[in-house]
Parts: C-alpha cells; structure tokens; sequence
C-alpha cells in the first residue's frame, strides 16, 4: 500500500517500538509503586517527559501528559472560568471546536475569528476577538488539512499585551516544523504522539508556569493530579523516544518531505482542473489539500483505497459526515469544489517513486470519470 495519511496518523517507528517492549512485559511495575519495579517504571517516565519536553523547549515540569491531543485540547479548554469568554478560530480541529460549542450551549461566551482565503487568520478578527476580552485565545499553530501555518508568536504578544491567556494546539506542527514552546510564547499547547511516530493514546498538554488549568477527571495524584489515574508507561517512554528521535532528525526530515511535496504540486499543477487550496500560504512541508472540479472527493478516496493508495478528505476525526470541509468553507471555498477536497500528507518513508505512481493512477481514474 502507498500510505498518504501520515496527518492522520503514522507508523510505530522500530526504534520507537523496541523502546517500548520491555515496559510491556519485564517492566510492568506501576510507577506509584515505592518497589523496584514501580521505580523503574517512574524513571522511564521521568526520562519520557525530559525527551518531549527536549522536543518542544519546554521544562520538564510543563509537560502533563494525557491520552492524546483531544484530551490535551479539551484540558486547555478546561481551564476557563465559569461564563468565560473564549475566544477560537474558524479553523481549529473538533477537539476544540465542538467543546467551545458545547460551552456556547450552556450559555458561555464564544467569539470564532474568521480567516481569509488563504487560511490565514485576518487581524481584523484577531483584534476585534481581542476587543471583547475573552480569558482565553485557542489557535491551532497548522491546520491539519490545509497545512497553513499561523503566526502564532504574533499573536500572543498581542495576547500578552491584554492580559489575555492564548493557547496553541501544535499537533500537527510537532516534529513537521520547529516548535518551540518559549519562543511562542504560549500558555498552553497540546502535543500528540501518534502524529511523529509514537504509539497512539499518548500526548501532552504544555503549560506555562503560573497558567491554572483544572482536571477533567478526579482521583488520583497522577500528572500533578491534572490527569489522574495509572500511566500508560510503554506509550509514554514510546512518546519518549519518538521525540528523542524527531529532535536529531527534524532537519532532514523536513527537507525530504518538502522535496517530496514539490514533486506531487509539481505534477498536480499540470492535471486540468486541479485546485491546491491555501497553495500561497505558507504550510507544513508535508501536506497538500485539493480539489478537482466536478469531481466527488469521497468517491475519488475509496477508487484510490481499491488502488491501494490512502489518502484522506480531510480531518480523520471530523469524516464521514458527507459536508464540506468547514475549513475550507472559512476559507471561502465554492462548495461544491470543497466536496471534492483530497488531502495528502507524505512522511519519511513516501518515496518520489509512489508519487508518480499516485499521480499515474489519479489521471487514469480522472478519464475514466
């Protein structure tokens, strides 16, 4: 199979996987415990949250890690007070979106600032969001379909300025790009492993010192009692690992993705009636979202899965509604062009060779209507 879905989620890497198999089966200790074995398995945690925090140039001490990055997401959110304002993007994944329309519903302020036709957040909207005073901004660092990258840095400052809290949710941008936490000057950002070659049901929110955040659930001391409950030790020292290794390789990775990348753009530009979305802006090396005029996505999806090539329509955890994609429809993309969005997000062990496969297969399908 030609796998175009790394956005969604990637491959356990070997050196990742042989971190984790001793914590599956010699050491099965639980790390509250005082015994050896309880030890061993709070030192690999220990070591774990020193490699993430590595990653993002963070302290070790900001890394509370959770399931994943909606927990991460929906923890940040968490942290409001009662009949806060809050403040989000037209963009963000429905980690973010659909809780801020939860809190909408039990009558909780909600501003969602618009972006433009490139994705990029308008600062006409930043402004006026900022204007109304909300305790917490929510800006995804790159979209998950279109790959655009905000200004993040930029925005905070102007966050900070206000007394305004702003957090980031960087999923998508960790081990893609350079993240770096201080620099952004962020209160809070989430992290997740499975996007950079980490098991899946592990992830991290970042929080600054002083930033008051409040559990989601109670009963335990676990994560400095933010995220109680027994660790899952092998996905925590595999996250570990994962960012270990995105650390020394980041550099090249990025430079082979982007190669990669201008490859498939290169030859999409050619096939008639192609439209890459947010081409303009700047995006993650990884990642390109069309659209193909007259054409059904979905259907274009599974005819490309009978080929054995995977790729996505957009957010894997927003699929299958049948609608277009709300990002693109913030970005004020026809609709109908929209529904035929395809995103492929490549990783670093696509080849130059499975792209001229892709597009062969792609034209060959396109004649065939």
């Amino acid at each position: 199979m030609i796998y175009f879905d790394h956005n969604a989620t990637t491959a356990v890497d070997e050196r990742v996987l042989e971190a984790m198999l001793p914590f599956l089966s010699s050491f099965y200790g639980n790390p509250s415990g005082l015994y050896r074995l309880g030890r061993l398995a709070r030192t690999a945690i220990d070591t774990a949250r020193e490699q993430v925090a590595a990653l993002v140039g963070a302290s070790p001490s900001s890394v509370i890690f959770t399931s994943g990055g909606t927990e991460a997401n929906n923890l940040a959110l968490a942290s409001l007070s009662p009949q806060a304002r809050l403040a989000i993007s037209a963009i963000e994944h429905p980690s973010i979106s659909e809780p801020a329309k939860q809190r909408q519903l039990r009558g909780h302020p909600l501003d969602v600032m618009a972006v433009d036709v490139n994705g990029y957040l308008s600062q006409a909207a930043i402004d006026a969001a900022i204007m109304a005073k909300p305790e917490l901004l929510s800006i995804m660092l790159a979209n998950n379909e279109t790959g655009v990258i905000q200004n993040i840095q930029t925005i905070a400052e102007q966050c900070h300025q206000h007394g305004i809290a702003i957090h980031t949710d960087a999923v998508q941008a960790l081990a893609k790009i350079p993240v770096a936490f201080r620099d952004l000057g962020v209160h809070m950002m989430s992290i997740s492993s499975h996007k950079i070659y980490g098991p899946k049901g592990c992830g991290a929110l970042i929080v600054a010192e002083g930033q008051v955040i409040k559990p989601l659930v109670w009963g335990g001391g676990q994560e400095q009692a933010l995220r109680p409950g027994t660790e899952n030790v092998a996905a925590i020292v595999g996250f570990g690992k994962a960012a270990e290794l995105a650390q020394s390789e980041l550099s090249q990775r990025m430079q082979y993705v982007l190669h990669l990348r201008q490859v498939l753009e290169a030859e999409l530009a050619a096939i008639e009636g192609v439209v890459i979305f947010a081409e303009q802006a700047e995006r993650l090396p990884n990642t390109v979202q069309f659209g193909i005029n007259g054409v059904d996505g979905e259907m274009l999806l599974m005819q490309l899965d009978k080929k054995a090539i995977a790729v996505s329509s957009g957010s894997a955890c927003a699929s299958g509604g049948g609608q277009p994609s709300p990002v693109l429809m913030a970005m004020a993309v026809d609709a109908n062009l929209a529904k035929s969005a395809i995103r492929i997000s490549l990783g670093k062990s696509n080849t130059e060779a499975e792209i001229l496969q892709f597009i062969d297969v792609l034209k060959n399908l396109l004649k065939r209507g």
